[in-house]
């Protein structure tokens, strides 16, 4: 009965063409809603899940990974003569406006870290190196975000706040979607960005009436402060200054509870995470305490409805169409079964022809997304079959739905006139 089943699809090429566009359709809506949802979150904790960081220490009251209060940099030197502590190195996390050449302003979020170190740099280096951080007022930024700061490649320059910043480097797949633009750049620079702000100064006019306008004015800048006044260096963290993050490594064999409770006692007003726990916790408040979290989940949900409704109407339509071939079938005295067997069969091949061109389709879409805009639409292997399996589902259950009009199929309609 698999002839009648490919005889059902192929004998109307225009409405065969038509039929697998709407379930790849389908295919497509469910996949990128569902990928950018989990890629949205995967963004999210980008930073967390590539550090070589067993643990990570911060404020008890932070509420995610970029919004904590800061640590004084104290902690780090006494974090060093815990029994248990291998290494640990501060990450310092801090706002910043970019100035480009242009004169327009962009927000960044300043990543400081040691160039040196080795729990945490910058990955998938795809230009320039994070050795070029050494040298101050250098930074590195993803690829995919040069146009968001009006540059073209490394090389370029530009002002953070109101000291100059030149980029060395640039990444692939480093930047979050909820985040400003990752700026990653050593500590002292950091530190020195995050203590240096554009000074602003009021002006008020007075009109004839009497009526006082004041207004702020931020003091105009050089456009290439380096020409006339050199920047100073940037010193060297002491213990005076803040820190964001404390990043720990065991030593070998080390239990990660037990260090994390001897984390905790010695350093006051501090909570220690796991590299896991810290991004499950960022990862939830994005999920559970703002509605992007609601409006991505809901948007993959209904792409699963509408597929539904779509592979739904194909399949009915198709039995409709075809009930007086599927009623002589019952008048030769095929059975119930050979029925379902027919219908099922054609919503698997539906289902397989319209799957792997949607699937080819979004894996495009996700590379280009990645590389142009940054937007990361995760496509797992895990993702790929279990959309290949809703989609056979809804092939499935829309040609199961559909084929109680063929039960109820009297064998005289095919006498008829």
């Amino acid at each position: 009965m698999a002839s009648i089943a490919r005889k059902n699809l192929l004998e109307d090429i225009p409405r065969f063409l038509v039929a697998q566009a709407g379930i790849l359709f389908a295919v497509t809506l469910v996949t990128v809603q569902t990928g950018i949802f989990r890629g949205f979150l995967k963004s999210t904790a980008l930073i967390l899940d590539k550090s070589n960081a067993d643990i990570w220490v911060s404020s008890e009251e932070m509420v995610y990974f970029e919004l904590t209060p800061p640590l004084p940099m104290e902690l780090l030197f006494q974090a060093r003569e815990i029994d248990g502590v291998e290494l640990a190195e501060p990450l310092l996390l801090s706002g910043g406006k970019w100035y480009e050449p242009g004169g327009n302003i962009a927000p960044l979020r300043l990543i400081g870290f040691d160039p040196g170190g080795e729990l945490f740099a910058p990955w998938n280096v795809v230009e320039g190196s994070v050795s070029a951080l050494q040298e101050p007022y250098t930074i590195v930024v993803d690829r995919s975000q040069l146009d968001s700061l009006n540059l073209e490649g490394i090389g370029q320059s530009g002002q953070i706040n109101s000291l100059p910043a030149e980029v060395v480097g640039l990444t692939e797949g480093t930047q979050s979607i909820a985040s400003s633009v990752f700026a990653f750049t050593s500590l002292e620079t950091a530190n020195t960005y995050a203590t240096t702000q554009i000074g602003t100064s009021v002006s008020c006019t007075v009109d004839a009436d009497g009526n006082i306008d004041c207004s702020n004015t931020y003091e105009k800048q050089s456009e290439s402060p380096t020409e006339t006044t050199p920047p100073p260096s940037p010193r060297p963290l002491n213990r005076s200054d803040t820190m964001t993050h404390l990043l720990i490594r065991a030593e070998e064999g080390r239990d990660l509870q037990d260090l994390k409770q001897k984390l905790e006692a010695a350093l006051p007003g501090t909570v220690a995470y796991t590299r896991e726990e810290i991004a499950q916790r960022t990862r939830d408040y994005w999920q559970k305490r703002t509605g992007i979290g609601f409006v991505l989940g809901f948007g993959a949900g209904l792409g699963v409805v509408v597929g539904i409704a779509i592979v739904g109407q194909i399949l009915y339509s198709s039995v409709s169409d075809r009930i007086k071939e599927f009623g002589t079938l019952k008048a030769m005295g095929a059975s119930d079964w050979t029925l379902y067997r027919v219908i099922i069969e054609q919503a698997l091949w539906m289902a397989v022809l319209g799957y792997v061109p949607g699937m080819v389709l979004c894996l495009g879409l996700s590379k280009w997304a990645a590389s142009s805009m940054g937007i990361i639409i995760l496509i797992t292997p895990a993702t790929a079959a279990g959309v290949f399996g809703l989609t056979v589902m809804m092939c499935v259950g829309s040609g199961v739905f559909a084929i109680q009009k063929v039960m109820r199929v009297d064998p005289a309609i095919v006498f008829k006139a």
